[in-house]
């Protein structure tokens, strides 16, 4: 059964930084595409960042880039989310998200975690 666990999340002030983790269980991690999405408070769901599974390719929102750093081990099946100089609009629940291996979508989320960006 595949089971995605985010961690890491909490209160932090502008201009801080946090490192969020994603531990995947129960697939082979390294094939597939995973991503980060978040959802601000009131507002729906915006993609953050990507990283591929076969050749690591990294892409970013461009409200994040150059702050933001995703990352991957596939020994440890965990995916990571740097995130730094840190925004009050940052504020939200970032979740994970194992990509299909054929088409864009995503079969697989974790329960998410939450991120606060408040002075």
């Amino acid at each position: 059964e595949v089971h995605l666990v985010e961690s890491g999340g909490g209160l932090v002030q502008p201009g801080g930084s946090l490192r969020l983790s994603c531990a995947g269980s129960g697939f082979t991690f390294n094939p597939y595409r995973m991503s980060w999405v978040r959802q601000a408070p009131g507002k729906g769901l915006e993609w953050v960042s990507t990283i591929n599974g076969l050749d690591s390719g990294i892409t970013y929102a461009d409200s994040v880039k150059d702050r933001f750093t995703i990352s991957r081990d596939n020994v440890k099946k965990t995916l990571y989310l740097q995130m730094n100089s840190l925004k009050p609009e940052d504020t939200g629940v970032y979740y994970c998200a194992k990509g299909v291996l054929a088409g864009t979508e995503y079969d697989f989320w974790g329960q998410g975690t939450q991120v606060t960006v408040s002075s």
